[in-house]
């Protein structure tokens, strides 16, 4: 039976959750310069508007959120008077990764073109919708709580982790040509790191669970506190991560984590790159863990567990289990999707790919690339007006048609900003967007060459 698309998403919101929607919608565009006025005279880009200094437009388009509303719907007199905090109390409640802070500094470094450019580039294939439920449901739907969220995760992404100018144009293939001696020092370490991580297959997707979504199974026996450095570490999990991304399709939203503890020791337990992980999750990618998966924890992971349960989110702790034995583990994956090292029934054994030279040649082309953008602007463009006049109780029924071309676009667009993974060797990513969880399998199954 076909997955159902869960409560809270496009298509499957309550009157009220399509209010808080509009809503941010409404404050989203407001920072990023996109007015009412514009939008209705056919202006949607914020650096169209040419005859105001650059200090005029960030302070009106920024602090314009918070001002309060006069009957007539404009801003009153009363406007920025929570710009010191710039924050709900449900917001503050919810900052112990400190979004209010990198909020704060992504206002204060960033132009409203800068803010728009860095939430469209975090889109990519998704309906614009669902990416704004991400951050109202893990904010229960407090909608100034979210705008803090969204922001600072747009901060992070362009000013500190360089997701997509950095970490996935390079991809595989960078860290690659790094390790071989295409690079010294720090970069070569990091090259070298990143490539053992792959290649031991420390972590990595293979096949769904019961409920259809993506695994991602981490050996954690294959870890060792400093054999990589800190930094390596954290690129290689937002790198799957964000690659990982690309195996989502509605109604699938979220992933499952397998934590495979098998011979386990202290010597593979490492505090650092799990309080880096579950920043990521709790604050930088929220609602997209389905589940986390405990396997075959020892004894002595109990008090390691006390530990890190205390860090986490009480929703993201609800989310994980422990399974002791296959027969567990198949309460959340069928036995024959569970592979043999776990004591499962499928065949299937991790071995990386190497990168291909050559595999990323559609990057040179970069007048495609740009054609690519400049449809995609236009398409921004178009949403964005239609955005407005919904969220001024117009029909927009052209936002939906709209967002299906947006996500056609990305995927034209996908092999020019994002360099070819291990999942795009294995036939998982085909071109297009095209989709195949178990591509050899399904093909060995089925004998597809065989069939006329």
């Amino acid at each position: 039976m076909a997955a159902q698309m869960p409560p809270g998403r496009p298509g499957n919101l309550t009157p009220e959750q399509e209010e808080k929607l509009k809503e941010m919608w409404a404050q989203t565009l407001d920072i990023f310069g996109v007015s009412r006025d514009e939008a209705n005279s056919g202006i949607a880009t914020p650096s169209s508007k040419r005859s105001e200094s650059p200090d005029v437009k960030k302070k009106k388009s920024r602090l314009s959120m918070f001002r309060k509303k006069d009957k007539s719907g404009t801003a009153g007199e009363e406007d920025h008077n929570n710009m010191n905090g710039a924050t709900t109390t449900s917001s503050t409640e919810n900052d112990k990764h400190g979004q209010t802070k990198a909020y704060r500094e992504a206002l204060a470094s960033h132009t409203p073109d800068e803010l728009r450019d860095a939430f469209w580039s975090m889109t990519k294939h998704d309906h614009p919708d669902a990416l704004l439920l991400r951050f109202l449901r893990a904010r229960k739907w407090d909608v100034q709580a979210a705008m803090v969220m969204m922001i600072s995760t747009g901060h992070w992404r362009v000013a500190e982790m360089h997701v997509d100018d950095d970490i996935m144009v390079k991809g595989e293939e960078q860290a690659w040509r790094d390790s071989r001696g295409g690079a010294t020092g720090g970069a070569k370490k990091e090259g070298e790191d990143f490539m053992a991580q792959l290649r031991m297959g420390k972590s990595f997707f293979h096949g769904v669970d019961r409920e259809g979504r993506p695994c991602c199974y981490v050996r954690v026996r294959l870890h060792r506190g400093g054999e990589q450095t800190e930094a390596s570490l954290e690129r290689f999990t937002v790198y799957l991560i964000e690659t990982g991304r690309m195996m989502l399709r509605p109604p699938i939203d979220t992933a499952t984590i397998v934590f495979d503890m098998t011979d386990f020791s202290m010597a593979n337990m490492d505090y650092t790159p799990v309080k880096f992980m579950i920043k990521c999750f709790e604050a930088n990618y929220p609602e997209s863990l389905g589940s986390v998966l405990v396997y075959k924890a020892p004894w002595i992971f109990n008090a390691i567990w006390k530990v890190i349960r205390g860090w986490l989110d009480p929703v993201v702790a609800s989310k994980v289990h422990f399974a002791s034995n296959v027969e567990e583990l198949q309460e959340w994956i069928p036995r024959g999707q569970i592979m043999k090292e776990l004591g499962g029934d499928e065949e299937y054994e991790y071995s990386y790919i190497e990168p291909v030279e050559g595999e990323n040649q559609q990057m040179l082309d970069t007048s495609r690339r740009d054609e690519l953008l400049e449809e995609r602007k236009g398409l921004v463009k178009y949403f964005e007006n239609e955005t407005v006049a919904w969220t001024q109780g117009e029909e927009a029924d052209g936002r939906m048609r709209l967002a299906q071309r947006l996500t056609e676009n990305y995927w034209q667009l996908d092999p020019y900003v994002r360099a070819r993974s291990l999942y795009d060797r294995q036939g998982v990513l085909g071109p297009g967007g095209k989709l195949e969880i178990y591509p050899k399998k399904e093909k060995a199954e089925t004998g597809t060459d065989d069939v006329d």
